[in-house]
């Protein structure tokens, strides 16, 4: 009779759906942007067990407590180096605002004082960090978030053996996510030639490591504590993906900032193995006479400091913004920033790439264009190469080389490291590099873009509804 009385396994099922769905509506929008609530919803509600199971492994954008407590024990070491730099380079008269919200963002202040060389041939970019690696004396230090062993990385590692065979200690960073398809091959390889090299981010279950989504996505390469690259560009062949070649940005850079790249190298490092490999970086003497500033922005972080940067740039734009991203899955404040500044009278120009490499993304992407294009955003789609390169400029003022794509992903997720750039010679130069593009890309028109397929429309709208997951 009591046997009676239970559910059957199908009816145990369904109740279990329904318990799922209904304690979801209470979890899932604490701390979290409509978008990212709606995806999980959704998702939820159709599949509600697989649906869990997937929000358990990479709904909760942040890090476990040990590496919270961990990243804690650092704060020291960066307000150190940071009033260190404000004795170094007192000559700045007044600081602009943008460098002011940026060090409340990442901590880390402007400063003058520097060189910077910007490199967008992907090759010489290869050739020029081997050729630093070749002269470094002292250290050399990579964080990547690809480093594969194919005939671009094996340049760099074999560079990393000459310089272990002088005695130049070396140590790399790794992402394990992004280099999965080498990262085995890659680390033996660094290993055989004396390279300290290790995975950063890695996944481990029992050390409440679980989300595999949350990556470190920096490109910073220092020679010697007074050179140092960073930029979108990967130490991995521009054609590693077949049929598509990759054309990226990359800042070099010499002076103060350069303090500032290794400062967060030495705390990621510290993250991933709790060794300082300095207690406090050298701060290299004046090079140039340009100001830059470094702002790291990632789940260490207690803002999107990227995206909080970026949006308060272009609401107080002027003129003309120019934003060069491959990715463009943007949250609603980035995507209302555009529009209102178009209204405004100022000429926005996006930069993405006609070449895709990763259809789902570019097909959420697309689907804001409409709306983008009716609202005055002038879309260009670069052909020929993959632009993976990111970076943006506004009224010749301002400018931001670096790692982080205009997407939720870098925003909220990723490890991003960004140049920004108050020197209006440098801007200058930035802003060529941004009309060679323009040059080079295809100008979206609304009409012709609303004939589109339909069955392309589906798709694109399909895509866009878990565009928050991607």
């Amino acid at each position: 009779m009591i046997g009676n009385m239970l559910p059957s396994l199908g009816e145990a099922y369904y109740i279990l759906e329904w318990m799922i769905r209904l304690a979801m509506l209470v979890a899932v929008p604490l701390r979290r942007a409509p978008a990212a609530t709606r995806s999980w919803l959704l998702l939820i509600f159709f599949l509600p067990v697989p649906g869990l199971l997937l929000f358990l492994a990479i709904g909760r954008p942040h890090f476990p407590r040990w590496r919270t407590a961990r990243f804690d024990r650092l704060r020291p070491f960066f307000t150190a180096l940071a009033e260190r730099l404000d004795r170094a380079t007192d000559d700045v008269a007044s600081l602009p605002e943008a460098a002011l919200l940026a060090r409340r963002l990442g901590g880390l202040p402007m400063v003058g004082g520097n060189s910077v060389t910007f490199i967008d041939d992907y090759d010489a970019m290869i050739d020029s960090l081997v050729r630093d690696i070749d002269a470094a004396r002292h250290h050399v230090r990579l964080l990547v978030y690809i480093f594969a062993d194919d005939a671009a990385g094996m340049k760099v590692i074999d560079a990393l053996a000459r310089a272990r065979a002088r005695g130049v200690a070396c140590h790399m960073l790794i992402d394990p996510v992004g280099s999965h398809k080498w990262i085995r091959r890659t680390l033996a390889r660094l290993h055989d030639a004396d390279v300290d090299a290790r995975a950063v981010l890695p996944f481990r279950l029992l050390r409440g490591r679980t989300r595999r989504d949350m990556r470190n996505h920096r490109k910073i390469f220092l020679v010697d504590g007074v050179i140092g690259y960073t930029g979108s560009q990967n130490i991995v062949s521009r054609d590693f993906r077949p049929g598509v070649t990759n054309r990226e940005l990359v800042a070099r850079v010499t002076g103060p900032v350069v303090a500032e790249l290794n400062a967060i190298f030495i705390g990621d490092w510290f993250l991933e193995t709790e060794a300082m490999l300095a207690d406090m970086p050298d701060v290299p003497g004046p090079t140039g006479d340009a100001h830059l500033q470094l702002l790291p922005s990632g789940a260490d972080y207690p803002l999107h400091g990227f995206e909080a940067l970026l949006v308060w740039q272009i609401h107080r734009a002027l003129d003309r913004v120019i934003i060069v991203t491959p990715y463009l899955i943007s949250s609603e404040d980035m995507l209302g920033a555009m529009r209102t500044a178009a209204a405004r009278g100022v000429r926005i120009d996006l930069v993405v790439s006609a070449v895709v490499d990763q259809r789902l993304v570019n097909l959420a992407q697309s689907s804001y264009y409409d709306e983008l294009l009716a609202g005055g955003v002038r879309i260009h789609r670069f052909r020929d190469y993959l632009l993976h390169a990111k970076n943006v400029s506004i009224d010749g003022t301002f400018g931001i080389v670096g790692s982080s794509n205009v997407d939720i992903r870098s925003f909220q997720l990723n490890e991003e490291a960004s140049l920004l750039l108050f020197d209006p010679s440098a801007i200058a130069v930035l802003e060529g590099i941004q009309r060679s593009y323009l040059a080079g890309s295809d100008e979206l028109e609304i009409g012709h873009w609303r004939r589109r397929p339909a069955i392309r429309k589906f798709a694109e709208n399909v895509a866009r509804l878990v565009d928050s997951l991607l």
